[in-house]
């Protein structure tokens, strides 16, 4: 018996479905709370940083925890919302006296960086592009660069098949 298209599962697919019913959840959600009213550089760029904000969860949330990148986006947005949930007073001062200026300390960083060598300084400059990336190893690294990258792939497919159907519904 031979499987027909509609029987065969294609794992893009599904993320793909996943990340398009979330993410147009996220629009439409945004949308409602925020309808377009305004064109002040300043509400655009607002709602540039939702719907941004949107996508990367909507994808984060989509591929779930079976990625590290994944799991350390979806760290990084749970951080942020409990930082902004109120508990503001927590949040520890520290006096400048005690840390190296950060122009000091970036200029530490690129000294140790060119002195490693090519290969190490390509992936730690891939280690800082990828979620999670610090935490890896090289192989690691690498699976979790491709599967990001396939992610991103698929998220800027979406985004275009929206602005192409909002675009011939005008």
């Amino acid at each position: 018996m031979m499987n027909t298209p509609q029987q065969v599962k294609n794992p893009s697919s599904s993320l793909k479905s996943r990340f398009i019913t979330r993410f147009l959840g996220a629009l439409t959600k945004i949308t409602a709370e925020d309808p377009i009213s305004s064109s002040s550089p300043t509400r655009i760029f607002q709602r540039y940083r939702r719907i941004k904000v949107a996508s990367n969860k909507s994808m984060a949330y989509s591929v779930r925890s079976r990625r590290i990148w994944s799991r350390a986006m979806l760290s990084r947005f749970r951080s942020r919302r409990s930082a902004f949930s109120g508990r503001r007073s927590s949040v520890k001062t520290t006096n400048c006296t005690t840390s190296p200026p950060p122009a000091l300390i970036k200029v530490t960083i690129n000294e140790k960086k060119t002195a490693k060598g090519g290969l190490d300084m390509q992936t730690d400059e891939l280690r800082e592009l990828v979620p999670g990336g610090e935490a890896m190893d090289v192989c690691n690294l690498l699976d979790e660069t491709a599967h990001y990258i396939k992610c991103l792939t698929t998220q800027v497919q979406v985004m275009r098949k929206i602005v192409d159907f909002y675009h011939l519904s005008k």
